[in-house]
């Protein structure tokens, strides 16, 4: 389940660090969040679709390795990031 072009384009103005970013770890992390959200919520309706549920688990890892990546190299931006997109830390 892809994001529709809008949306993503929303996400990367939102999230970029400068004019031309669409690839940084914040952008990808609010890409991943916002299909993640997707996924829940289509899991939730179709609760035997194992395929997709593989999908999401195989997301929320890329997700936790970027945020890791994040927080290693620069804890405020991580907090910062963690705190706008509503993402639980430990």
């Amino acid at each position: 389940m892809a994001l529709d072009k809008e949306t993503k384009t929303k996400l990367i103005e939102e999230f970029a660090r400068h004019q031309s970013d669409t690839g940084s770890p914040e952008v990808q992390v609010a890409i991943l969040t916002k299909r993640i959200t997707q996924l829940t919520d289509h899991l939730r309706a179709n609760t035997h679709d194992e395929s997709s549920r593989r999908g999401l688990l195989k997301l929320v890892g890329q997700r936790r390795r970027l945020l890791a990546y994040i927080r290693r190299k620069d804890f405020q931006r991580y907090v910062a990031l963690t705190d706008s997109l509503s993402i639980r830390r430990k």
